[in-house]
């Protein structure tokens, strides 16, 4: 059984996610200690716990120590990811009330499903738009099709907004089976096509949205790039607002976002997602610096060589490049520190 401690690297949730996927699609067991270490609360959080109990179930797994708070747990699938449909609700699986996010949970499942036999759809409740996760509209704008790139074929739909600290949204996901994955080379972006976007609110003034879409294509085009933000007003279970971006240049797709806060003003939520996309924009490396971690487990195990130009080196790429070492023998060289623009390759 591989061993991973847990707070190595980034020392968060990264960890667990990525081995759990690739324990099912190597088929290789594997236990986690100090999970989740580096975080002010230890442990496994209810998305941490639905994540587990998610990748368990769809490769007949045999786990241990699953439960809130839990910082060790063993996981030895059964056998290789089982196509089919599947629900998942975060709050119910954790036994409590939660805005985990949706996207982390799917990031766990969506590789060893992508790699079995058939067809499979999903339905996944709880957080669709909160921090320190990507909102849907990155899965769906950058992610999935990035990864149809390199052999995976899926798609998202948003059947309800969930925004912190209520969740309670829902996605609904349909993913291809049968994937043969290839290396991709995403080094450099090539030349600006379009930049769409999206200020969404739900149970809130339509001016709302509405200000964080004028101010978005305002500052856009003052920087002389072409801007398509437009305002949503929607309804749901929970209360938010946020901006949502994707610049699409002739060789790739690099998303930004911002999600509003009481008291946050319209104008500073519209600034910190195009103020990211404009400073992404002046360089020449190619990814916005959350996709290469999202990328490599699947880049580590298909056919050919890859290389990722990003903005930035992140704990969280530095942290997926070892957590693959230990199930694949894959050779991934980081040229660049954390922090800094660089070039990740998978030879």
């Amino acid at each position: 059984m591989i061993q991973i401690d847990g707070q190595q690297g980034e020392g968060g949730g990264q960890v667990l996610r990525t081995a759990l996927a690739l324990s099912i699609a190597t088929g290789q067991p594997v236990q986690l200690s100090n999970i989740r270490a580096k975080r002010r609360n230890p442990g496994l959080a209810p998305q941490h716990l639905a994540g587990v109990l998610a990748a368990a179930q769809i490769c007949g797994a045999e786990v241990g120590g699953v439960r809130l708070r839990s910082t060790q747990v063993t996981f030895q699938p059964g056998g290789a990811a089982q196509a089919g449909q599947y629900s998942f609700d975060i709050s119910q699986m954790a036994g409590q009330g939660s805005a985990g996010a949706v996207t982390l949970l799917l990031q766990t499942i969506l590789l060893p499903l992508a790699l079995s036999d058939g067809e499979s759809e999903l339905v996944i409740r709880g957080g669709t738009h909160v921090a320190w996760s990507p909102p849907v509209h990155y899965v769906q704008w950058v992610l999935l099709p990035t990864l149809e790139r390199i052999g995976i074929k899926a798609e998202i739909e948003l059947e309800t907004w969930g925004w912190y600290p209520k969740g309670r949204g829902q996605i609904r996901v349909w993913i291809g089976g049968g994937a043969r994955l290839t290396g991709i080379d995403l080094g450099k972006r090539g030349n600006l096509k379009t930049i769409k976007g999206m200020a969404g609110a739900s149970n809130l003034p339509a001016h709302i949205p509405q200000r964080i879409a004028n101010r978005a294509n305002n500052v856009l085009r003052e920087a002389n790039l072409p801007a398509r933000v437009e305002p949503i007003r929607t309804g749901g279970p929970a209360t938010g607002a946020g901006v949502f971006l994707a610049a699409e240049y002739d060789g790739l797709i690099t998303g930004f976002s911002a999600l509003g806060a009481r008291g946050k003003p319209s104008e500073v939520v519209a600034d910190e997602a195009v103020g990211d996309l404009i400073a992404a924009h002046q360089q020449d490396e190619g990814l916005d610096e959350h996709l290469p971690d999202q990328l490599l487990p699947a880049l580590a195990l298909a056919e050919g060589s890859s290389s990722l130009g990003t903005v930035e080196i992140t704990g969280h790429t530095m942290t997926v490049v070892d957590i693959i070492g230990y199930f694949t023998e894959r050779e991934i060289r980081v040229e660049g520190i954390v922090g800094e623009p660089g070039v990740v390759t998978v030879e």
